[in-house]
């Protein structure tokens, strides 16, 4: 199915995951789609290796954990998830060769506190190579990044604006 994407988010200049100055970073762009879902894509290289060929399980931890924590953005603009709990399941191994798509979404938001899901699908968007599910802290992006707001923290326009996202996964929602 294509989703219509509705913003890319902004990325910070020293993120591990989307940080558009860090050599060894994912340097993953964020966008937020028609159907309520957060989605990254971005490729590994050697630096993000485990096993030969394969992404660290740390880093596939930490893309769903973003992605996830970014979603309560869409409804919530100047919020963003701080990490209370998050519980990885490892299907396939994530490659380093080829791109992947990284969803995240709300699956309950009530007072200061959400609940998400996400999901790391393979290039054929469809399969999943990873899924994680957690408990998130709601904080105001000012409290997070603070007096670096403004050199830390930008819209980055991409060289080929990206209009709709393709994929084939299922999201059920409770």
């Amino acid at each position: 199915m294509t989703y219509n994407v509705l913003r890319k988010q902004f990325n910070s200049h020293d993120c591990f995951i989307c940080g558009i100055h860090n050599d060894h970073g994912l340097g993953a762009h964020f966008y937020e789609l028609d159907n309520k879902v957060v989605v990254a894509i971005t490729q590994g290289d050697n630096l993000h290796q485990s096993y030969p060929n394969r992404m660290h399980g740390g880093i596939i931890s930490a893309l769903l954990d973003e992605t996830i924590g970014r979603a309560i953005n869409i409804d919530e603009p100047e919020t963003w998830g701080v990490t209370i709990k998050l519980e990885v399941t490892y299907r396939k191994p994530v490659p380093l060769d080829e791109k992947i798509i990284v969803c995240g979404w709300i699956s309950k938001n009530k007072g200061q506190t959400f609940k998400g899901e996400g999901v790391i699908l393979a290039s054929d968007r469809k399969t999943v190579l990873a899924e994680a599910s957690g408990v998130f802290f709601k904080q105001h992006i000012s409290t997070i990044i603070g007096e670096h707001h403004l050199p830390g923290w930008e819209y980055v326009a991409d060289q080929q604006p990206v209009s709709e996202i393709e994929i084939n996964y299922e999201f059920i929602r409770d």
